[in-house]
């Protein structure tokens, strides 16, 4: 069960979302700070005790504006340890999704919380924690996301190009650009927002997976895990090791849950035979 701490500097705010975690079975304990510098230093005393420890802290629901240091600032000075607790950013402000991400945030929940939406965070955390103590977050080696800092994240409806095929808005500092669709190799659950991954880097939209999963069906695009869809003809390898199933689509190697493993190779068999 997970061990939670909630930060905003806003009281009726943090009691609705604290009242909300405790409702949680999945919740072991859920504690609050009023401000960054209390989150900080429940955080040190979690840090020093260790995962095991009477203070040890799973996962912090960060609120962004904050008086004194912003709940992104709270983000980067944790991002300095080596096991820091996992992050969920609670605020009533889409515009900071990209920065929210690029830190590994594990989810991003939009103000009024609802309680069917907390839920999906609490669960995004719940596997991640559970996986181990070192979580798979989105791999920082990964090629660098092409969206600017506080640019907004636009909601990617389609667009046909003058040859008919199918393109992605994104914004590239300030400017909107098309993506096309074939150019995409595998695309990434970010909370409410997917990232799309090219070749060139990746691109954050505002449209979740299951979205692009319906969508992007009869493109040859195949949801291999609740995280990620892949492009099939993109998948360059399937690798089989000890009842785990992962591909390789470029550079990044991929988890295939054991739901969808069976029904990936039988259409890689297929597209094989063409």
């Amino acid at each position: 069960m997970l061990r939670v701490l909630a930060v905003d500097d806003e009281k009726p705010a943090l009691e609705e979302l604290l009242y909300l975690l405790r409702a949680d079975s999945r919740i072991r304990s859920a504690e609050g700070a009023t401000d960054a510098t209390e989150a900080l230093r429940r955080i040190g005393r979690a840090l020093d005790a260790g995962p095991d420890g009477e203070d040890a802290i799973d996962v912090v629901f960060l609120d962004i504006h904050m008086a004194g240091l912003t709940g992104l600032d709270v983000a980067r000075l944790l991002a300095g340890f080596a096991r820091p607790p996992l992050i969920v950013f609670v605020t009533a402000h889409e515009g900071f999704a990209v920065q929210a991400f690029d830190l590994k945030a594990v989810d991003y929940v939009l103000k009024p919380v609802r309680r069917e939406r907390l839920a999906e965070a609490v669960r995004r955390v719940r596997d991640l924690a559970g996986a181990s103590r070192e979580p798979q977050r989105p791999d920082a080696t990964a090629a660098p996301a092409h969206v600017q800092p506080g640019a907004a994240v636009p909601a990617a409806p389609a667009v046909p190009n003058s040859g008919g095929a199918e393109q992605i808005p994104v914004e590239l500092g300030g400017v909107t650009r098309f993506v096309p669709v074939d150019d995409i190799t595998y695309v990434e659950a970010q909370g409410d927002y997917a990232r799309l991954h090219t070749a060139a880097g990746s691109h954050l939209v505002r449209i979740p997976l299951s979205a692009l999963e319906e969508r992007w069906a009869s493109r040859g695009f195949v949801r291999i895990h609740r995280s990620h869809l892949v492009a099939l003809g993109r998948i360059d390898e399937l690798r089989l090791d000890a009842g785990t199933t992962t591909v390789r689509v470029g550079d990044a190697e991929l988890a295939v849950s054991r739901r969808h493993a069976r029904q990936l190779r039988d259409l890689l068999l297929r597209h094989a035979r063409g």
